[in-house]
């Protein structure tokens, strides 16, 4: 699966929010009512279920940006900070508008938003491996689809309706490892084939609490 990542020069997004836009952009294509009407779409994903389930970040701005929006898939604004996430294909055939967009130098640093809302979903990111803004895009698509695929029904159609809203924090390891034993906690553990040793534990996806 192609992110582009919407990067403007005059005013960059905040980096967790341009994450929180790009995992919940996957999610929402993953999703999105188009699987049950586009045979497209749904053999996209279909096809890409079935293989090494990978993405790639790209930045995109200005005219790139808006040539990417006629290519199937979902942005998702938070905050201002824009991702689009594309239904899957091959590496041969990722549409020209999309393959065009550079994949390295999508770099934003840290930042401190504060809490999250705990009536949603907050994926953390291992801040200790210093992952790309690009890398941990992928990273937290990953989570995302994996805490929709242990909700139930009636929680999943609960999170579309709010757009899939979720929040990304980067914490420290020592807070991240004790994360783990959090109620219903999901890891991703990355192949390691950029950036990061095989199977290291990149970010988690911690549902909320229900009372």
């Amino acid at each position: 699966m192609q992110i582009a990542l919407h990067v403007p020069k005059p005013q960059p997004p905040r980096r967790t929010d341009l994450l929180a836009a790009a995992a919940r952009a996957v999610v929402a294509v993953c999703l999105a009512p188009q699987v049950a009407t586009d045979p497209q779409w749904r053999a996209g994903l279909e096809g890409w279920y079935d293989h090494l389930i990978r993405k790639v970040a790209r930045r995109a701005r200005n005219k790139a940006w808006d040539d990417i929006q006629a290519v199937p898939g979902i942005t998702v604004d938070v905050r201002g900070a824009q991702a689009r996430a594309f239904v899957p294909s091959s590496v041969a055939a990722v549409p020209a508008p999309v393959r065009k967009l550079q994949i390295q130098g999508t770099e934003l640093p840290q930042d401190e938003p504060g809490p999250a809302d705990p009536r949603w979903p907050v994926i953390l990111i291992d801040a200790d491996l210093d992952m790309s803004t690009g890398k941990a895009a992928a990273q937290v698509g990953h989570a995302s689809m994996l805490l929709a695929a242990r909700l139930t029904l009636d929680e999943v159609r609960e999170w579309a309706d709010s757009g899939f809203a979720l929040a990304v924090r980067e914490i420290p390891n020592a807070e991240f490892v004790a994360h783990l034993d959090s109620p219903g906690a999901l890891p991703v553990r990355d192949a390691g084939f950029t950036e990061v040793a095989p199977d290291a534990l990149t970010v988690l996806a911690v549902p909320p609490t229900r009372s």
